[in-house]
Parts: structure tokens; C-alpha cells; sequence
């Protein structure tokens, strides 16, 4: 069921073939607090480089398979600093990709780190930051996860308060692998509406 992106602009019609076959879920998701099975952590997107464009990136989601069903989930951020709380069941996933959008324009990258979700409660995530370079070519994002205690007392503190049942239950803290990744970044077609001879940049 993998997609893999080749160098070039990501067209419309492939967004929405990888957006077809997905379950889609909110970035905090009332039901899933309820239950056993809950994956909490935080996404930041933030500009590394030169600011060249009036927008500022956002997290608009991302994507998380489960390596053994091959069942994926998007997750919806359309943030640039978020904390997500998803029901996920025990497996073995893998951070597929993610959407980063600044305004009109969009772009999305490959991520490949991997994480677990045992029998416990609760599972935290940690923080994951991604850090985008300026519009230009080769344009790359650097993905780092951290633990952030202060974070994660914060959000099981929430997560407490809505499900007082996930309190009697274990939790861990797993971190997904390799905590830092540097990959490219795809610019999604279409542009904004302007014009092809004023397309001066195709990344």
C-alpha cells in the first residue's frame, strides 16, 4: 500500500489518492480519552531559515501507519503548535509523512520513524518539532523529537481530568525512532491561481 514520492512537484490527483484510503481523526479525539490505548505528544513547525513568504508554516497533518495491519491514520494539526490525543491500538507504526502548509501553499515529505504502542493506558510521544528551510530548491525539513516533561505532566494531567479511568492504568513514554530525520520537502500542486509564466519557482 506504500507510495513512494519521486523527485518533483507532488501533483493534486496524488494528494488525493493518499488522502483516500486513510482513517482520518481530529488532533484531540473526546472519544478515544475514554479508553485504554490513547497516544498523546505535541507538533511545532517552525521556519528555520529565511522568511520569504507573508505565511507562516503549520502543521496541517500527518500520517501514522500500523506497520502489521497496514491501517493508516491522519491525523488533523492545521497548527503551528498543537498537542494531539488519538486512540491508537497496540502495533508497531511508523510516522509515514507529513503536510506542512504556509497560506495557500502546501508541500509534504516523507518521514519514516517508528514507535510503539504496548498494552499500557496512555502512551506519550513526546514534542515533535519540524523545522522547515526557506522556499527554494532542494527546500528540506528536519523532524527532531524530544521529551518534554513539563508537556507531558500537562497533557496527562488533561487527560486524567476527561477519562479518570486512563489514571488507574500504566503509562509509558516512547519516543519514535531514529529522533531526528532530515528529509525533503515536495511542494503540492496547485499552486495559488496565478498564471504559469509567473510560476518562477517549481519545488
Amino acid at each position: 500500500m506504500g507510495v513512494s514520492v519521486r523527485i518533483g512537484c507532488v501533483s493534486l490527483a496524488l494528494l488525493m489518492a493518499l488522502s483516500a484510503c486513510v482513517n482520518e481523526l481530529p488532533a484531540s479525539s473526546q472519544d478515544g480519552i475514554t479508553q485504554s490505548g490513547v497516544a498523546v505528544g505535541r507538533v511545532l513547525a517552525v521556519l528555520t531559515g529565511e522568511r520569504s513568504r507573508k505565511y507562516e508554516p503549520a502543521v496541517r497533518l500527518f500520517e501514522v501507519e500500523n506497520r502489521q495491519t497496514k491501517e493508516r491514520f491522519t491525523v488533523d494539526i492545521e497548527s503551528d503548535n498543537e498537542r494531539f490525543i488519538v486512540a491508537l491500538a497496540p502495533g508497531e507504526y511508523e510516522l509515514t509523512r507529513v503536510q506542512i502548509n504556509e497560506g495557500p501553499f502546501l508541500s509534504i515529505a516523507q518521514v519514516g520513524s517508528t514507535f510503539s504502542i504496548g498494552s499500557e493506558a496512555v502512551t506519550y510521544l513526546g514534542t515533535w518539532r519540524f523545522g522547515i528551510d526557506s522556499p527554494k530548491y532542494g527546500r528540506m525539513v528536519s523532524v527532531s523529537v524530544v521529551s518534554d516533561e513539563e508537556d507531558r505532566a500537562e497533557a496527562f494531567e488533561t487527560l486524567f481530568l476527561n477519562g479518570p479511568s486512563l489514571a488507574e492504568g500504566a503509562v509509558a513514554t516512547v519516543l519514535p525512532n531514529p529522533q531526528e530525520v532530515r528529509t525533503r520537502l515536495f511542494e503540492v500542486m496547485p499552486y495559488p491561481r496565478v498564471p504559469r509564466y509567473f510560476r518562477r519557482h517549481w519545488w
